[in-house]
């Protein structure tokens, strides 16, 4: 049975990976089609982050955890102050003051990439039909989640040999990692525990969607990019429904 969920689980998570690491190759490849139509994915991302977070991450959270709300602010002013830290001395050190346009939505996406890894632990210990279930529900946001962070992270200044392997070891190789560390122990990690770290991650996400993705958006000010937008939070949705 542990040999059956195991491979279900690791599976599962590399799977994820690999669709992210297609979103990734695609972009690099279609690059200059990518920057041109780069603020359709930005609102697009934001929109599913955004609604993911507050329609399931954050209500999940808060039946798990009395003090998720606590959790869920520091989640948010984590990114804030690490991003003020970036700006205030690494960007201005190195005279690139857009790399926190890169490096923030980055580590958001990163830590909530990583934490996919241990759900895929939870709900394949579960059952394996339940996690099928969750893979299939999470497995649609990790392609634009590669998109966007290597469009991020080229934008904010880094070359694209770099950003390339960044967004990887952000948005793809984490899922993998997080199933990995998470499964011999996911029998002691408490409901308590889970509702912190989840409220952790929809904070970061929150932040990366409202304070990064939606201004940039609107500096852009593209005629139809409300609508890449509406489309992300259904897609939110049909996320949310799939898993119920």
């Amino acid at each position: 049975m542990f040999g059956n969920t195991f491979a279900a689980v690791m599976l599962a998570s590399f799977l994820a990976c690999l669709v992210t690491t297609i979103g990734i190759v695609v972009i690099r490849k279609y690059e200059a089609w990518g920057r041109k139509h780069i603020v359709y994915f930005m609102s697009f991302a934001a929109g599913v982050l955004i609604a993911v977070s507050f329609i399931h991450i954050i209500p999940k959270s808060f039946q798990m955890n009395d003090m998720a709300p606590v959790f869920l602010l520091s989640g948010f002013l984590a990114l804030y102050l690490f991003n003020r830290f970036l700006n205030m001395y690494i960007c201005h050190e190195y005279e690139g003051e857009a790399y926190g346009t890169g490096i923030v939505p980055m580590v958001g996406i990163g830590f909530h990439s990583f934490l996919d890894g241990v759900i895929y632990s939870i709900t394949f210990n579960v059952s394996i039909f339940t996690g099928i279930l969750a893979a299939i529900g999470m497995g649609l946001h990790e392609f634009p989640e590669g998109i966007v962070t290597f469009l991020l992270l080229e934008r904010g200044g880094f070359k694209k040999k770099k950003a390339v392997i960044y967004a990887f070891l952000a948005a793809a190789i984490s899922t993998p990692l997080g199933t990995l560390i998470s499964y011999r122990s996911i029998n002691r990690i408490t409901q308590p525990a889970l509702g912190a770290l989840l409220a952790l991650s929809a904070g970061a996400l929150v932040y990366v969607g409202a304070s990064h993705l939606l201004p940039e958006v609107e500096r852009e000010n593209e005629r139809y990019s409300i609508i890449s937008l509406v489309v992300g939070i259904l897609v939110a949705l049909f996320i949310v429904m799939s898993k119920r």
